[in-house]
Order: C-alpha cells, then structure tokens, then sequence
C-alpha cells in the first residue's frame, strides 16, 4: 500500500499525489551487466558446471534444447483442398433453399 498526500493544483482542485519508491539501481553509471556465473549446476554428463556458456555448450553438444531458448517453427496451416469454400457455401446455400422451401429437419426425441 502506498502512502500519498492531496495536493492544491489550482482552486477548488486537488490532486492526490502516490509517494513512489524508485527503482533499486546503482548510481554509478554503468549498464546491468548478467554475469556467466553459476551455483555448480550437474549436467547430464554427470559434471558439475559453474559457467553458463559452459553449461549450454554441453547441452547443445548432446541434442538438449534449453526452455525459452528454443527456435520455434512455424505452425502449419490447415490444408483444406482448393475446392473447400466453394463446396462449403454450396453447401449452405442448399440447406437454406431447402430451409426457405418447407423442408425441416425431424428431431428425434428423448
């Protein structure tokens, strides 16, 4: 929950103000750098890696892929033969026609 106070912004208008905590950063100015270090990890080679590139390199050596790291491939689409549409809106229209005729469809019951 954050504390704030009303402030006066002109007359008869008020604006209520959030105290905001600001970022945990460094004031030196320099970039987030992500290390390559590790806790000793095992990898399947039954070694124990404190090297992320390491790591991986081992991993991609042996076929492993690393979740959220993977290329994906694109989905295929669904291979409807070239006559589909043509053949589903003949279709609906012959169910209309027949509709606007008189023919129902029989219900079958319970």
């Amino acid at each position: 929950m954050s504390i704030g106070v009303f402030i006066k912004v002109g007359p008869h208008t008020w604006r209520f103000v959030k105290d905001e905590i600001p970022p945990a950063r460094s004031a030196l100015p320099m970039p987030m750098i992500i290390s390559d270090e590790m806790p000793p990890t095992e990898q399947v080679d039954g070694k124990f890696y404190t090297s992320k590139s390491a790591f991986r390199a081992v991993g991609r050596a042996n076929g492993l892929i690393e979740i959220g790291t993977e290329k994906l491939r694109p989905r295929p689409r669904n291979q409807d033969p070239p006559n589909a549409d043509r053949d589903r809106t003949d279709a609906i229209g012959r169910a209309i026609a027949q509709y606007r005729y008189g023919r129902r469809a029989k219900h079958k019951e319970l």
